[in-house]
């Protein structure tokens, strides 16, 4: 069973994500907070396996307070909930090694896809989150994208066509479908990627990957639905 921790100054919004994540098996709610203080107290208390935390709240904002769970109960992984006008912060929640990152309007189905993967030790990322946080951020400069294009040589030339449509944002079965690979592939492509490089997640590897001009190169596009697929 995965116990999670909602922290969300909007009862609403709590009320909303505990039905969506009790009609999943697996998952139970286990604790709320309505602040970033009480989301650490929490986390303290009751030991969750992951966190929802918004990233804007009183006392204590979301990112501080997520902080302070990494340090003091560093077995929770961590999923910042957020919104197209507190989504300039994410880059600093992946600077500290967050789990993932969705939005506060995704799908009741995305929402727990976050929670099983972050569960699994994966990075989950909204694919609209991952494009924003590589747009707000300056471009290399010569030397540093040198440097980006050094590390990335070590990728195989099927792992360079998976890097690049992870750096686009997309998720696993999405650069499944664009590479005509199943998703169990994908995700096993994607974790040694991330292990090769060094990253701590896809945020961090789609940073490298824009840095050394691999997200410029063409990709595969994803087939029209119901359109033939090449065996």
């Amino acid at each position: 069973m995965i116990k999670v921790l909602i922290a969300d100054d909007e009862p609403l919004v709590r009320a909303g994500i505990r039905t969506v994540l009790e009609s999943a098996a697996g998952i139970v709610v286990a604790a709320e907070a309505g602040d970033g203080r009480a989301a650490v107290e929490a986390a303290l208390a009751g030991r969750p396996d992951v966190a929802l935390v918004d990233i804007r709240m009183p006392v204590l904002d979301g990112l501080a307070a997520a902080g302070e769970i990494r340090r003091h109960v560093p077995g929770v992984r961590i999923v910042m909930l957020t919104s197209f006008g507190t989504q300039p912060n994410a880059q600093r929640a992946v600077q500290e090694g967050t789990a993932g990152f969705i939005l506060k309007t995704c799908a009741p189905d995305e929402l727990i896809r976050a929670v099983r993967a972050a569960h699994a030790g994966q990075a989950y990322l909204s694919p609209q989150v991952t494009r924003f946080v590589l747009d707000m951020i300056p471009h290399a400069d010569v030397a540093r994208g040198q440097a980006a294009a050094a590390r990335l040589a070590a990728l195989s030339p099927r792992e360079s066509q998976v890097m690049s449509l992870l750096a686009e944002g997309l998720p696993n079965g999405s650069i499944a479908r664009r590479l005509r690979m199943t998703e169990a592939s994908t995700k096993t492509y994607v974790s040694r990627i991330l292990a090769k490089l060094g990253c701590a997640n896809r945020v961090q590897a789609a940073l490298l990957a824009r840095d050394a001009g691999l997200r410029d190169q063409q990709t595969p596009q994803e087939d029209n639905p119901g359109s033939p697929q090449r065996r």
